[in-house]
């Protein structure tokens, strides 16, 4: 009878509950995905990413055919955010000052005045980000690392949050410019996006029929403000990741620099950002902890534009996700 009350006495004192109270990020999360779910047919796995990079404070590049959603997704997402929007459609012939901005001369003061330009806010959306040339392209560079620019040797920090989401478009050639790997590797997440099934083409198409006059826009709610989105950041950070789990971070990395398919592997920023995105990952499904499941969820979408297939292994059809695949079967998982 005594070892009964004991056993009971112990249950009573476990706590089962998580260290870090992410209910009220879950509620955000779920209300975010519910509005963009009211226009967004499917693309679950696509939502998540978009997600986890808000939390992680990571860029994101959308790579997809014309017509799958990708600029009224980034759009969409905009919405239910209260925070400033631009958004910058790139062509051949612009200029780094058209985003950056440029200093005028005032003639009533006589002296220059800076004009920000509209990379200035807080959601960037980049459509079809690989129009542009390397010169307008070396423009982002540091405005996507440092969230500062340096025009006429004056510094200026942009607002908290800075996210940019950019598109691109990967069949069509003409007119496009590949991105150079340093700025690649400054998003945190590449996207690909499919085509939908049958069932949600069809979802797709009742849909926009039933909407008629109506704006696919018009009664998306706000959720987050921008301090919420800095609070929640700031709490993703505190999730636990045990010392065993950043070894596997550090071997799947390693193991790409060292894979003979591979021409180019991953850098420690890789490392750094599996890091950030598994604990997001680890938010939205509502656990403290990070396990094996958020590295092997957060890896692909991480290295799949960082590293480089070898020219032969790119003529046989290998793609850098199938490689990456093969890694995270290779890499044995901690115990």
């Amino acid at each position: 009878m005594e070892e009964l009350n004991i056993e009971e006495t112990v249950t009573e004192n476990v706590n089962f509950q998580t260290r870090i109270n992410l209910e009220p990020l879950l509620v955000s999360i779920n209300a975010i995905k519910q509005e963009l779910g009211t226009v967004i047919v499917g693309q679950h796995k696509m939502i998540d990413q978009l997600l986890v990079a808000i939390l992680s404070n990571g860029h994101v590049l959308l790579e997809g055919v014309p017509g799958v959603a990708k600029t009224i997704t980034a759009k969409l997402l905009s919405k239910t955010l209260n925070i400033g929007f631009s958004r910058i459609q790139f062509t051949p012939d612009l200029m780094p000052s058209d985003i950056l901005g440029t200093s005028i001369y005032d003639l009533k003061k006589s002296e220059f005045e800076f004009k920000k330009g509209p990379i200035f806010s807080n959601l960037i959306l980049i459509d079809e980000i690989n129009r542009a040339p390397a010169k307008t392209q070396a423009a982002l560079f540091e405005v996507m690392e440092e969230r500062q620019i340096t025009i006429d040797g004056s510094q200026y920090i942009l607002d908290a949050p800075f996210l940019v989401i950019a598109t691109q478009n990967p069949i069509e050639q003409e007119g496009t410019y590949r991105l150079p790997e340093a700025q690649l590797d400054r998003f945190l997440f590449k996207i690909s996006i499919d085509y939908p099934k049958l069932d949600e083409e069809i979802a797709i198409i009742q849909r926009e029929h039933l909407l008629q006059n109506h704006g696919k826009l018009e009664n998306i709610k706000t959720i987050l403000s921008s301090v919420e989105i800095q609070q929640y950041q700031a709490l993703v950070k505190q999730i636990i990741v045990e010392p065993q789990l950043v070894e596997y971070i550090a071997k799947i990395v390693i193991n790409t620099r060292e894979n003979t398919f591979l021409y180019l592997g991953a850098s420690p920023r890789a490392s750094i950002a599996i890091l950030n995105a598994a604990k997001g990952f680890a938010a939205i499904r509502g656990r403290d902890f990070v396990t094996p499941e958020d590295i092997k969820e957060a890896a692909i979408p991480v290295l799949q534009h960082r590293v480089i297939v070898t020219p032969e292994r790119e003529m046989e059809g290998i793609t850098s996700s199938e490689i990456i695949k093969q890694i995270l079967e290779t890499v044995e998982i901690p115990r």
